[in-house]
């Protein structure tokens, strides 16, 4: 009977080993970045009119306004080229579109952001343009219509 016995204990330890060493476990860890991100929303375009300019009148002024969005928490910067016919950085001129020898009309602009930090998706921040145009300045160019393209970047 003590043979029995301790057969039957050794049979129980064996099973019971056994039972356990054919349990094992592993693990997946799951992650996710989100990149910080910022667009521009809409058209991705707008006009800086200004009035239309008689000689020996005033400075004139004009605005526009541009959308975008960045991740919620993203710091941005936004940047700009200071147009295609600037004469230096800092320094834009808009340009005659068809007197035969091209001529410059010096303007200056602003770009203010409603915030430096993206809210998402769902809180866009407002790009407000500003831009002036002094009378000294247009006053002695050739009638014609004068343009330019100023291009802005955010990056997160």
């Amino acid at each position: 009977m003590k043979r029995l016995l301790i057969v039957a204990v050794a049979i129980v330890v064996l099973a019971a080993s056994g039972t356990a060493m054919a349990v094992d476990q592993a693990t997946v860890t799951v992650t996710a970045t989100v990149q910080g991100t910022c667009l521009f929303l809409g058209a991705k375009t707008a006009t800086l009119a200004f009035p239309p300019l008689t000689a020996g009148g005033p400075d004139q002024t004009a605005s526009t306004t541009l959308s975008f969005w960045c991740s919620n928490g993203t710091v941005f910067a936004l940047t700009d080229d200071s147009g295609l016919n600037d004469l230096a950085p800092g320094a834009p001129r808009m340009a005659s579109t068809t007197l035969g020898i091209t001529e410059h009309l010096p303007y200056t602009f602003t770009a203010t952001p409603s915030a430096l930090v993206g809210g998402g998706l769902a809180s866009p921040v407002t790009l407000t343009v500003g831009g002036s145009v002094l009378s000294a300045d247009y006053s002695l160019r050739t009638a014609d219509v004068y343009q330019d393209t100023i291009t802005f970047t955010v990056n997160p």
